[in-house]
């Protein structure tokens, strides 16, 4: 491809560039490539809803950071450890263990009491942690090795996390709770996707 100068004026401007010897697949080349320059007027993004905003690099960044794994893995820890500390607040608090008052045992006092129930708390707490960051490190990476972001991936995550979990009490059991994992998580992608 050269460029030549015009011999016809005194001024330095420039033809068209030459790609082929013949003039006329030289028009035809213009015609079909264009004259080589993009606009950034020319990008075309799809409307939806309200006004259309490209990102900056900052939004960008941010989403890149919040879609990660090690981010989804982190908030399903936090937020499960919190379900599971409310859900054994709860469990402690009617736990049918309390004295009978005409009997002649021992009182349990308040202090024992709250011991008992931050054990009780703490201990959800630790295992509702514990399955929402496998289950969120296991869909991720389902996700990731997929390409694809459907219910077949909480489905599967399901039962790979009920399977390492129940695998703790035997085969039979991991099996089961593969299965009861797997059909609560699709069940709960169902009612998620359908809204």
């Amino acid at each position: 491809m050269s460029v030549l100068p015009n011999a016809g004026n005194n001024e330095s401007s420039v033809t068209a560039p030459k790609m082929f010897g013949d003039p006329d697949l030289d028009r035809m080349a213009m015609e079909y490539v264009g004259n080589m320059q993009r606009y950034r007027e020319n990008i075309i993004i799809p409307k939806s809803n309200g006004p259309v905003k490209i990102k900056t690099n900052e939004e960008k960044f941010i989403e890149t950071a919040v879609e990660s794994c090690g981010f989804k893995c982190t908030m399903a820890c936090v937020m499960g450890y919190g379900l599971g500390a409310a859900l054994g607040l709860f469990s402690a608090s009617v736990n049918p263990n309390m004295a009978d008052p005409f009997a002649n045992e021992k009182k349990q006092t308040a202090r024992e009491v709250f011991r008992e129930m931050r054990s009780t708390t703490h201990s959800y707490a630790k295992n509702f942690a514990l399955i929402g960051c496998v289950f969120s490190a296991v869909e991720c990476t389902i996700e990731s090795h997929r390409g694809v972001t459907d219910w077949k991936n909480g489905t599967y995550a399901g039962g790979i996390t009920g399977g390492l979990i129940g695998l703790r009490a035997g085969v039979k059991a991991g099996i089961i709770g593969g299965l009861g994992f797997a059909a609560f998580s699709t069940a709960i992608d169902y009612y998620m996707y359908s809204r």
